[in-house]
């Protein structure tokens, strides 16, 4: 393994803190690279595909989609509260007369905290990757939010782990895990590598409502064992309805 420079001069520290200072442009980018797709569940589409696709469930009609990303682009872009989300989540419905499932306090979290926590972690997935951060931190840390009322067991157990960047581990493990997850990932150099290997909890079977099997890791939601931002996303669009799959297509040819 090559030799591993640590980030050990002030100067070098001041400069990467003021880096990581700048308006999160990466994370505004992934979000305005998506497609609005159509679809009737959550789970119409899985992990990776989320890198491409913004989807709220039961949102099937071009212009609510249109409105509801752009509702969910201002909470990102300016730092929007998740009140300010809700007016605007409010106006879309009765514009478009749209009749939701689930209730509408409940329904609007799940949009911003979910869109708002993946693409802030794809962002953070690009960030990391920084040739010159890898150089200095090539190594990454789980950490766990210790405000989290009711943290999830594994989740508080992996706080702490370091493995280098281009460890597996992280493929499935990258934050965040779950609903609500808000643990997240930090560069840390060479020193803080203990030489442990990856955590192995095991995994479980979740059946979906189309009978397939889905084997994730302990820990993970059913959904959320990927990456975000991690895939170049080649999908494999067999596995989707034809029209998923034909507008998934669409966007790969246009890209």
């Amino acid at each position: 393994m090559p030799e591993i420079t640590p980030l050990d001069s002030a100067a070098n520290a001041a400069a990467m803190q003021a880096v990581f200072a700048l308006p999160f442009v990466e994370q505004i980018a992934f979000f305005k690279d998506k497609l609005n797709l159509p679809t009737q569940f959550w789970d119409d589409i899985l992990t990776a595909a989320h890198d491409r696709a913004f989807v709220v469930a039961g949102a099937t009609k071009a212009e609510l989609l249109t409105d509801l990303i752009t509702a969910v682009l201002a909470a990102i872009q300016d730092g929007e509260t998740i009140n300010a989300f809700r007016k605007r989540f409010d106006d879309i419905v009765k514009k478009h007369g749209w009749s939701y499932n689930g209730e509408r306090d409940w329904r609007t979290r799940v949009i911003y905290q979910t869109n708002l926590s993946s693409s802030y972690n794809a962002g953070r997935w690009a960030q990391l990757h920084d040739p010159d951060l890898l150089k200095s931190r090539p190594y990454w840390k789980y950490l766990h939010n210790d405000t989290v009322m009711h943290p999830r067991p594994l989740h508080l157990a992996w706080s702490g782990t370091v493995l280098r960047f281009d460890d597996p581990w992280w493929t499935t493990h990258f934050t965040p895990n779950g609903w609500g997850c808000r643990c997240r990932i930090t560069a840390v150099t060479a020193d803080e590598y203990p030489g442990i290997a990856a955590p192995d909890n095991g995994t479980y079977r979740h059946t979906d409502r189309n009978g397939k099997v889905h084997t994730i890791p302990q820990g993970i939601d059913y959904g959320w064992d990927y990456a975000p931002g991690a895939s170049a996303y080649k999908p494999d669009l067999s596995r989707y309805p034809k029209p998923i799959a034909d507008a998934l297509s669409a966007d790969l040819v246009r890209r």
